[in-house]
């Protein structure tokens, strides 16, 4: 359904003409029937979908965006709906399986059943994924961490990451100060376990025994003993046993906070 017959239908289903229309919204009586129409040749602006919203009682936003989604390229809209139909599917996987309405052991026929691939090679390449934001790294001293309990690539919060190609990548937020000046308490960083790891990287490390992180440059010392470097000078440098860590995870992607 389009939105000029969206709009005409909610129209008429309030009983409004569209002389009552345009007087509310100060826009012309013909223009507002082109929109209606499907004829009109210069899209309707955000400021008279946000008008339209409230004369016509839709929830504040969704007419700007049908819009939006109708003014993409047709190639680019096929690609969003299918993608947006694949998600349904998955949620409504994902949430039988939370109410134990479909046992786990079932889910690659119910995967086929739906004709959803799970094969990364067979997805495109694009412009890069969300990755999730999954808690907050200390830039200070070891912190104790926690993932929330999310499997790999969720999370409750996402970030935009362009040229990441990497399933695994994850976001954290930066706490403290050790890593002044080049990254700043509240910054997002992005960092990607398939990254190459060199002396010098800024790297978020996890440690066993206990259970904790960091966020540090890194170097690998000859004798397996690895040194943490803070990027603040006030700060002094951490030697601790390679034994104690079970992940470093280069950082790839800055995300300053203004």
């Amino acid at each position: 359904m389009s939105l000029g017959h969206i709009i005409r239908q909610r129209r008429e289903a309030l009983r409004l003409t569209l002389d009552e229309v345009a007087a509310a919204t100060g826009f012309s009586k013909p223009y507002l029937s082109t929109i209606e129409t499907g004829k009109v040749k210069n899209p309707p602006s955000d400021r008279l979908l946000s008008g339209l919203e409230d004369v016509l009682k839709f929830d504040q936003g969704a007419l700007r965006h049908l819009a939006h989604l109708e003014r993409m390229p047709a190639d680019i809209r096929r690609e969003y709906d299918t993608i947006d139909a694949e998600n349904r599917r998955y949620k409504e996987i994902i949430k039988n399986i939370i109410q134990h309405t479909l046992e786990p052991s079932r889910l690659g026929e119910v995967l086929a059943q739906y004709a959803l691939d799970v094969d990364e090679k067979s997805e495109p390449r694009r412009a890069g994924h969300w990755v999730p934001v999954i808690n907050k790294v200390a830039a200070g001293y070891p912190a104790a961490f926690d993932d929330l309990g999310y499997p790999v690539g969720f999370a409750d919060d996402y970030v935009r990451c362009p040229d990441i190609h990497d399933p695994n990548a994850f976001a954290v937020r930066v706490v403290g100060d050790s890593m002044e000046p080049k990254f700043r308490e509240g910054d997002i960083v992005v960092f990607s376990p398939s990254a190459d790891v060199q002396n010098g990287d800024d790297c978020f490390v996890r440690f066993s025994m206990p259970h904790e992180t960091t966020f540090k440059r890194v170097f690998l010392e000859s004798d397996g003993s690895v040194r943490l470097q803070p990027r603040n000078t006030d700060y002094p440098p951490q030697v601790v046993d390679g034994r104690r860590i079970n992940g470093i995870y280069r950082a790839v992607i800055h995300f300053q906070t203004l």
